[in-house]
């Protein structure tokens, strides 16, 4: 699988999303939009951008005891509602903040021109004092792929893949991101077909 390094060469569907089509089996996968951060020949991993997660900002907060029960109650209201998303099925305990580039400590990782990834729990605190990055998202988990399997899924007409869009990645508007991805391909769900097809 893909892993996340400082100087690496960026693969051929980094930065880019995957839409999985109407027919994907996978429950994990059934109507997601994914941004790839990484893809080699080794494997490729992203994050699911739209499965909201039960756990609050708060929550875990007081389990990585970054604050109080007292503090977590006194914290503003935009760091309460800070939204955490499940990443993916792989590592779920695990949290990963997707970010703009005008926060960046000595651990993030650039996945594209503007936006980073931090893994590391300084991003986390600067978050909760309101000093992290002016758009971030928090993801538990991520997704991954061994080598050539997600060549393999786009060839038998698992994804559909396009150029990420910003706005979309960071929208915390969840529920018809799916819907909102593929207009921004121009293609309705209705004109999608279930099996792939040969001119």
């Amino acid at each position: 699988m893909a892993t996340f390094q400082k100087n690496r060469e960026r693969g051929m569907l980094d930065g880019q999303f995957l839409i999985a089509m109407p027919g994907m089996v996978d429950s994990n996968f059934a109507r997601t939009v994914i941004f790839v951060c990484a893809h080699s020949d080794d494997g490729a991993m992203g994050f699911i951008l739209n499965r909201p997660q039960q756990l609050t900002f708060p929550d875990v907060l007081l389990h990585l005891e970054i604050v109080d029960r007292l503090q977590a109650i006194r914290l503003p209201e935009r760091t309460r509602a800070f939204q955490i998303q499940t990443g993916g099925p792989v590592e779920t305990g695990r949290g990963f903040v997707l970010h703009s580039d005008d926060y960046l400590s000595e651990s993030s990782i650039p996945v594209s021109d503007d936006i980073c990834l931090t893994a590391t729990l300084d991003i986390v605190r600067a978050i909760s004092r309101g000093a992290g990055p002016s758009r971030a998202m928090m993801m538990l988990g991520y997704a991954g792929w061994g080598a050539g399997q997600l060549e393999a899924e786009i060839a038998n007409n698992g994804w559909l893949t396009c150029a990420a869009n910003e706005d979309l990645i960071f929208d915390r508007d969840l529920g018809d991101k799916y819907d909102r991805a593929l207009a921004a391909m121009g293609v309705a769900p209705a004109m999608l077909s279930m099996t792939a097809g040969h001119a």
